[in-house]
């Protein structure tokens, strides 16, 4: 398939497929007139490299689990010399941990904000601050 049908078929770019192609993430043959000519697993190359790119993993990553992209990530697969594989997804993973350890102390902070608001008791289940006593001023004769 053509770029223009590989980028309708995956909802990527075509611009992005260029990209993960000078990163050296997707490899397509070339016609005698220049055109680039995918196989049907680059389907997949793509849906994995985009998965991997939302996880956090740069391109740089991507290039170290290259066998892997050809492979279907969420099921049993054998990529080859796993060691440093490994290392690389050890480092995203806490990472990811990290950051989602921050949105949850975020969404925390929020719903408690909100709880008080709202003058509900906050998860903990202490009384809200009480509502401002604030009187509205008289309106201007």
């Amino acid at each position: 398939m053509r770029i223009g049908e590989l980028a309708r078929t995956t909802g990527v770019t075509t611009r992005a497929l260029r990209y993960y192609e000078e990163q050296g993430l997707l490899r397509p043959e070339r016609s005698t007139n220049g055109y680039r000519s995918y196989g049907e697993s680059a389907v997949r190359v793509v849906a994995n490299i985009r998965l991997l790119l939302a996880a956090g993993l740069t391109t740089d990553d991507l290039r170290l689990l290259d066998d892997c992209l050809r492979d279907e990530l969420t099921g049993a697969h054998a990529c080859a010399d796993p060691g440093p594989k490994i290392e690389v997804f050890e480092q995203r993973l806490a990472l990811l941990q990290a950051r989602i350890n921050d949105l949850v102390a975020v969404r925390d902070q929020l719903l408690d904000r909100l709880s008080d608001l709202r003058g509900q008791p906050d998860r903990a289940g202490q009384p809200a601050c009480p509502a401002s006593t604030h009187s509205e001023p008289a309106a201007a004769a």
